[in-house]
């Protein structure tokens, strides 16, 4: 049985967050409240995509405000790192950085339109 996993990215712009998730990494939108809120789905993880007018936006009791970036990251499998790389540059998306190998495989980070970081992983071969 696979359980729903829930991740709350803060975004600048929801609909500009739904059209990039959905566009280049297989989301499917799951509903739209722009410019406050929505969410997408892909297998098992659930994208919830907050704007600066959602209730998670609202600054803290210290007056800081929640706001999208980091380097915290959702951490997607792919089986053709390479590839993937190549369709999403011909798509325009920005890359943090070049393909990183280690022993446990090849990860390259992808930013979304507010700046936050999705990274792409393929296992090494056993």
């Amino acid at each position: 049985m696979s359980e729903t996993v829930n991740v709350r990215y803060m975004v600048d712009d929801v609909e500009a967050a739904i059209a990039w998730y959905t566009t280049h990494l297989g989301f499917s939108l799951l509903s739209s409240y722009a410019p406050a809120f929505a969410d997408v789905q892909r297998g098992a993880l659930r994208l919830l995509l907050s704007g600066p007018t959602s209730s998670a936006g609202r600054p803290m009791p210290d007056s800081e405000k929640p706001g999208p970036g980091g380097w915290n990251r959702i951490h997607l499998l792919v089986d053709d790192l390479n590839a993937e790389v190549e369709r999403l540059r011909r798509a325009g998306v920005m890359f943090r950085n070049d393909i990183v190998t280690g022993p446990g495989g090849a990860q390259i980070l992808l930013i979304d339109p507010s700046g936050n970081v999705v990274e792409l992983f393929q296992p090494a071969r056993r």
